[in-house]
């Protein structure tokens, strides 16, 4: 049987830097994922930098038979209607695609990897964890996602009721044809983003070089499709998307960093990334948070110094609410705007250059207001 200090469940963003973190101080680490990567992965895709900076990425050495698109401007709207286009003198994010992405981080982590394996079974035994009847440790990091396994099988451990507040989303990532490409209107430095009219959700064009990303997604919504399906026909129609793009999307879900708060910790289990709901609630963005959030617990867990009880271990909850905000005990909060003005009020302020630049763009996507992490050497 294979033992280890930590073993983390889900080798995405999360799980990838909690690991590096840990390996870099010494600590024997196991990734376990049931994909092999590098694996497809639905995620509009960019990340800003500030993300650079806390992996510490040489954009030279990634950027060597990857796709790194530079992003300088913004364009934003809403479904059907006008748009407003807000630049930037310098370049604020870069489009990836996950694929390559998620398999630099993992492939640079140190940790031991065991990849096309899922998570068949766990069990306790004193103070150790059993995972498939053939890894043992003491502490077990649920990096899985928002279905991650960990998270699943352990609920009754690690729920509270809570209420959640799930965005559904479909998408798609494909290499246009040259002619796809020729035809495209959608320019690689300016990624796209149309607000639905009732302000509950957003869709997205992002061109990365011959690639491209196009989707939407809405908080609690049973007529995704439809959306989707018509967004599409507007894209199409406006010469943006090629034909037919709607018939390939993918489904996937995440939750929200909003309403109350998740526990995110047992004795020896902790909990992290999309696995413990900490997508933006403005714009749904999970990267950043879930680097964050991966460093944050192998901070905790170094420090720790093997006392891995939930008492030492929920900690975790107050740094990420001292990074992300605290979360109300009550009912989740309504997104963007309250309902009784949310349209006339919202759709005013989307096409208000100010408003577009300085709070949509800065603040929702780009989180310009927040610095990067320290990096610990």
């Amino acid at each position: 049987m294979q033992s280890c200090d930590v073993l983390i469940i889900g080798g995405g963003p999360a799980g990838s830097s909690c690991a590096r973190e840990l390996v870099r101080h010494g600590r024997d680490v196991v990734v376990l994922d049931r994909a092999t990567f590098p694996r497809d992965k639905i995620c509009a895709g960019w990340i800003t930098p500030a993300v650079v900076d806390e992996l510490e990425i040489d954009l030279v050495d990634y950027a060597n038979g990857r796709v790194l698109q530079p992003i300088t401007a913004f364009r934003t709207g809403l479904v059907g209607g006008s748009t407003v286009e807000t630049r930037y003198e310098r370049t604020v994010s870069y489009g990836i695609r996950r694929c390559e992405f998620d398999h630099y981080l993992l492939a640079r982590s140190g940790a031991a990897l065991r990849l096309g394996e899922a998570l068949e079974n766990l069990r306790r035994e004193g103070e150790h964890w059993i995972v498939n009847d053939a890894i043992r440790s003491r502490l077990l990091i649920g990096a899985g996602g928002h279905f991650c396994p960990v998270a699943r099988l352990l609920a009754e451990k690690l729920s509270n009721g809570d209420d959640e507040q799930v965005v559904l989303a479909q998408e798609i990532e494909f290499e246009m044809s040259p002619d796809e490409a020729a035809a495209c209107r959608v320019e690689p430095e300016i990624p796209e983003l149309y607000f639905c009219r009732d302000l509950r959700g957003y869709a997205w064009c992002f061109r990365k070089g011959n690639f491209l990303n196009v989707g939407l997604g809405r908080e609690g919504e049973c007529r995704l499709s439809a959306h989707v399906a018509e967004f599409c026909d507007a894209m199409q129609k406006a010469g943006r998307i090629p034909r037919q793009t709607h018939s390939r999307f993918h489904g996937h879900a995440y939750r929200l960093y909003r309403g109350r708060p998740r526990r995110s910790a047992a004795d020896g289990v902790l909990l992290i990334g999309d696995a413990a709901g900490l997508a933006y609630p403005e714009s749904g963005e999970g990267i950043r948070p879930a680097i964050e959030s991966g460093l944050m617990a192998a901070r905790l867990v170094l420090e720790a110094d093997g006392d891995f009880r939930r008492t030492r271990l929920d900690e975790l909850r107050q740094r990420l609410a001292d990074r992300f905000g605290r979360l109300r005990n009550g009912p989740a909060v309504r997104p963007l705007f309250p309902p009784s003005w949310r349209r006339a009020v919202g759709r005013r302020l989307l096409s208000t250059r100010w408003f577009t630049r300085h709070v949509v763009i800065d603040r929702w996507f780009l989180h310009s207001n927040l610095a990067p992490m320290t990096v610990d050497s």
